[in-house]
């Protein structure tokens, strides 16, 4: 049976003068019996299908116990075709519960390189401890990815892609380290080829094949700051932009180890989920885009005004605030991770004067924030922290109703990750920091550096580690912890670790 977006035609053989796997491979979306093996095939990757032929190849898996693959355990074959962008998904099911495991993939007489993957806990039990990586923000242009080096030796379980994963921009905005190619994209052929583009990165690659990934996207796998169906450029209509994401959605897909459930119907694409890692840990990947209401206030910094208090204004949208708040009331999880986008602290950036809020963050958003938050306190979920990417700078923040009155009790947590790469080197001296904490008594961490959050988590302590890397510009930037925090298990409050 050919996989869901697939053809059933009979696949040719083919053979390719050079590597097809040359943007590696990745797993994701694991759960306790199963997880996502995902690969492309493209012998020449930055031209139009990758060089493909024009008919179905076809694509052989395998998984072992070993990396020398002298213990198959399963395999099979699917059919690559160029209705996915000769990308394959693979949903690996029928494994042993929280085991590691390895695979590859085969085409022709090429055969890929070996990614290692694993499945969770199953849902009663108890592990003892969860690692994961928080990233998001890699642009080509502006920094090279050498950081994935560093997270790669740290060994996590997971990563959490929060977004970001590719701009949108033309070749030469803002370029620092590499280009673009092509204009800024619109169409299913540019958002192919970007990606193509940025899979190509080695360290990207590296750090895929080392153990599976929870993705979900911002804006810039669409457009800067779009919402819904409006556009942040004028004179651009809802039916353009729905076209435009409809060509991005389907590229995001292809380029992703999603299961089936996420392939795109037109302009929607069902990205929102959850997993869990035995009772240690209940997982919620958000989508803070797709459903969204238009930014008020022109999606500038301003107070929060009647514009921003607007009951009306929605980040998550009906459907998804409905299941995420079902989903938290029901969890008998010891944590609560909700992996998303923007923050969601009420972060002061006016040092002096008037009160500006970001608007494109949850502050413009904030009755829907304040609702969320008492679910959250009225119906006792248990430790919940909340993962944000989007704003190129760390920050470790304690999350209240108001987060102004310091003497409300603290709700959640949130850890900010920085950019990977977007915005160059960052500068670790940050004027006016002290105003800011001052105006801003939630906020327990800030640096605008370049690089990754590491977290463990166990039963009793949640611990987040800030690392840093030197040089994104030049080849050999060295990571490095920059400051740790731990949030005990039933009191969420943020201290050094």
């Amino acid at each position: 049976m050919p996989l869901l977006g697939q053809t059933g035609s009979t696949p040719k053989k083919v053979s390719f003068s050079s590597n097809p796997f040359s943007m590696g491979v990745a797993s994701g979306d694991p759960d306790h019996k199963s997880v996502i093996l995902w690969t492309r095939l493209g012998p020449k990757p930055l031209e139009p299908e990758g060089g493909m032929p024009d008919h179905p190849v076809e694509v052989r898996w395998e998984i072992a116990t070993d990396d020398s693959f002298k213990k198959i355990i399963t395999s099979g074959k699917t059919t690559a075709t160029s209705a996915l962008g000769f990308s394959v998904h693979i949903e690996a099911q029928g494994l042993k519960p929280d085991h590691w495991y390895f695979y590859r993939f085969q085409s022709g007489d090429a055969t890929s390189p070996i990614g290692r993957t694993r499945t969770m806990p199953t849902p009663d039990a108890n592990p003892e401890k969860l690692r994961f990586a928080v990233t998001s923000c890699q642009h080509w242009e502006q920094g090279l990815f050498t950081a994935y080096q560093q997270m790669a030796q740290d060994q996590p379980d997971l990563v959490f892609h929060l977004g970001d994963y590719i701009y949108e921009y033309a070749s030469g905005r803002g370029g620092k380290v590499r280009r673009h190619l092509g204009p800024e994209i619109e169409t299913l052929e540019q958002y192919r080829l970007r990606y193509c583009q940025y899979k190509t990165d080695p360290d990207l690659q590296a750090m895929h094949a080392s153990c599976p990934w929870f993705l979900t996207w911002d804006d810039h796998e669409v457009d800067n700051n779009y919402s819904n169906d409006i556009s942040e450029q004028s004179g651009v209509t809802p039916a353009q932009l729905l076209l435009r994401r409809a060509n991005a959605y389907q590229a995001y897909y292809e380029m992703m180890p999603l299961r089936s459930t996420s392939l795109p119907k037109g302009p929607n694409m069902q990205l929102y989920r959850k997993g869990n890692f035995g009772k240690l840990a209940e997982l919620f990947v958000l989508d803070t885009r797709q459903y969204r209401t238009n930014q008020p206030n022109n999606d500038g910094k301003d107070p929060l005004n009647e514009a921003a208090l607007n009951p009306r204004n929605t980040l998550l949208g009906k459907q998804q605030r409905k299941w995420l708040f079902n989903s938290l009331k029901s969890s008998s999880a010891t944590w609560n991770i909700l992996a998303q986008q923007v923050m969601m602290a009420l972060v002061n950036r006016n040092t002096t004067g008037e009160a500006a809020y970001s608007m494109d963050q949850w502050p413009g958003y904030a009755a829907e924030r304040q609702k969320l938050l008492e679910h959250i306190r009225d119906h006792k979920v248990s430790n919940a922290v909340v993962l944000t990417g989007d704003i190129h700078s760390h920050w470790a923040n304690e999350l209240r109703i108001d987060d102004l009155k310091a003497d409300l009790p603290t709700v959640a947590t949130e850890f900010v990750a920085t950019s990977l790469a977007s915005g160059g080197n960052g500068n670790p001296k940050i004027n006016a920091l002290e105003s800011l904490q001052a105006k801003n008594p939630c906020n327990k961490f800030h640096n605008r550096e370049r690089g990754y959050i590491m977290c463990d988590v166990t039963p009793k302590t949640y611990t987040a580690d800030f690392k840093t890397i030197t040089d994104v510009l030049k080849p050999g930037g060295v990571t490095s912890s920059r400051a740790k925090f731990v949030v005990e298990a039933g009191r969420p409050l943020i201290h050094p670790a």
